[in-house]
């Protein structure tokens, strides 16, 4: 046990322990390192606590970005990211990051203390009173509450095991402020405590659908391999690549999936996206979903010719989700890949030359097309000139992880910047959402070791900014570059009809290297590519915090970026 107190009766000397010990003894049974989260009102001493006791726990601003952390430390570690935040207000700043972290499959904790049930279920008006297990349960996999001591290390075993098993996703986990203090015999408080054995067990697939996979495969004559973040949050990585390279089928990597085999390898499509999506006859998704990144499986971009799709995917629900599955294979990843290599045998014959030569001459051609762009010395900068800045320090620096978001920030550096090994990508994910790019590059550096690069737009930037602050606190190795073109998609437009400036503008000539060096990290302006490449690899170098504002032309950008066929558009004119 991490700690105990004494009770001295008439009879006997008794140890005992209370709800903080057993929530810190609950955590390190399970081998819970890092927590994230904001202090507050019920749970700023176990904060305290949980840090005396050898627990790191990071302070953030405001508690989204600490879930944003927990969400991605939980994707790169496959343990659940703990999210620890006070009642109410600081739950309702969590539940965003809960929702986006079940909606990407990452596994992820929210630990909320709450107020006292007697008085939340009569309504009568407690310190921030709300049923927070009632309000979490739509947005989460699984929702939990623990009332009494002796029940928090089966309380915590449930969290860990549905956060992780199956398909991965967030969990919500209620912690009353009177739970805390309840007192009980030590003894009987640690054979209450759970370690979770086998938290995520394998799901093996039928050989029966591992066979009709690889018949369908192999009846191919234009097959692609789509790899999704599921595939690389597997971290089955070798089989993986053996797959690829036996079948011989060029793939297309999703956004975060880059890296699972490099950008540069033979076989990656991803400057041919158009052509293999249209033209593929068979299309094997590996952890990928035909949700709206894949314009659901059909329509203009998948072109007219008949496709029959594989799908591997530990969900049997996702299954026939939008388009027919003719071979579905249900397992987990690295079970099912595994499962496929045996199966293939030693003279498996590698998807058609003609069809991998086409895929391979459509990238070259676009690759060379796009080549020009991006070594432009342009000042102000436009997307292309910063970018092929960025691209070549990430070759450099292999093992650098990159955070990115933003609208055209998102949508180009998604396209040109190559990654060339699994899980160095990290961005906004499957709902698109802005302002996860403070917290992910801080979890990514505390959970890897790693240098973070964190390639922002200036409107994405905004929604958690306030977090360099904590970057500078913890002096981390992370380097901020801000894309500002002073507004969001463009600096540009104007109000017609008043003096307020347009909703879509920012404060022209922003300087927001200025904010990092107000906490005493490095803050530089960057008006050129040749200035951004110095300035970049002086902070990679250093591992000191820097925020480094590049300036790009306000008129570059596309209005919504790459979906801006999403963005809907009124059809009336103005009488």
């Amino acid at each position: 046990m991490s700690a105990v107190v004494q009770s001295i009766d008439a009879s006997a000397e008794q140890e005992l322990t209370d709800g903080f010990h057993l929530v810190i003894d609950a955590l390190k049974l399970n081998d819970i390192k890092t927590i994230y989260g904001v202090p507050g009102i019920p749970i700023s001493d176990l904060g305290r606590m949980l840090q005396a006791e050898g627990i790191r726990v990071l302070s953030f601003r405001h508690e989204q970005n600490a879930g944003y952390a927990a969400a991605i430390a939980g994707y790169l570690t496959k343990k659940p990211g703990i999210c620890l935040t006070v009642s109410a207000p600081g739950f309702l700043n969590g539940l965003t990051a809960l929702a986006h972290a079940t909606t990407n499959c990452f596994p992820m904790i929210l630990i909320s203390g709450s107020s006292e049930r007697e008085i939340v279920d009569l309504q009568q008006g407690d310190y921030e009173e709300m049923d927070q297990l009632a309000i979490a349960k739509p947005l989460c996999k699984a929702a939990f509450r623990v009332l009494h001591a002796a029940d928090i290390g089966i309380g915590f075993a449930r969290a860990i095991r549905a956060a992780v098993s199956g398909r991965p996703g967030g969990v919500y986990l209620d912690l009353p402020a009177k739970l805390f203090g309840q007192v009980m015999n030590a003894e009987a408080g640690r054979k209450s405590l759970v370690k979770v054995i086998d938290a995520a067990p394998a799901q093996i697939p039928a050989p029966a659908a591992v066979k009709r996979a690889l018949d369908v495969l192999k009846g191919a004559k234009r097959p692609l391999i789509i790899l999704g973040k599921g595939a690389a949050y597997a971290q089955a990585d070798d089989d993986i690549r053996a797959f690829v390279e036996k079948s011989g089928v060029p793939f297309l990597p999703m956004s975060m999936a880059k890296g699972l085999l490099p950008d540069l390898h033979p076989l990656c499509a991803g400057a041919a996206r158009s052509t293999v999506l249209k033209d593929a006859d068979v299309v094997m998704l590996i952890g990928a979903r035909l949700n709206w990144l894949l314009s659901h499986g059909k329509g203009k971009s998948w072109g007219d010719a008949p496709k029959k799709f594989i799908q591997i995917d530990i969900e049997p629900k996702e299954m026939d989700s939008n388009v027919e599955i003719v071979a579905p294979l249900v397992g987990d990843i690295g079970s099912c890949v595994s499962a496929l290599l045996s199966a293939m045998g030693n003279n498996w014959t590698a998807a058609p030359a003609d069809w991998v030569k086409t895929v391979t001459t459509k990238r070259e051609d676009n690759v060379a097309k796009m080549a020009p762009r991006l070594m432009n010395n342009n000042s102000p900068m436009d997307y292309h000139g910063a970018l092929g800045v960025l691209r070549t320090i990430i070759k450099e620096r292999p093992d650098a992880i990159l955070v990115n978001e933003g609208a055209n920030t998102l949508d180009l550096a998604r396209g040109v910047i190559d990654m060339h090994k699994p899980r160095k990508r990290l961005d906004v994910g499957t709902w698109g959402v802005m302002g996860i790019g403070m917290g992910q590059a801080i979890a990514a550096t505390v959970e890897t070791g790693h240098p973070v690069l964190a390639v922002e737009g200036d409107s994405a930037f905004g929604f958690s900014g306030m977090e360099v602050e904590t970057i500078c606190r913890y002096n981390l190795p992370i380097c901020v570059v801000i894309f500002n073109n002073n507004g969001i998609y463009r600096g540009t437009d104007v109000n017609t009809a008043g003096s307020d400036p347009s909703p879509m503008v920012f404060v022209k000539g922003a300087r927001y290297d200025k904010m990092m060096e107000a906490f005493g990290g490095f803050g530089v302006n960057a008006t050129s590519p040749d200035e951004l490449k110095r300035a970049v690899n002086a902070a990679m170098d250093s591992g000191r915090p820097t925020l480094i504002n590049a300036v790009i032309d306000p008129a570059a950008g596309t209005e919504s970026g790459r979906i801006g066929n999403l963005n809907p558009q009124s059809a009336l004119k103005k009488k």
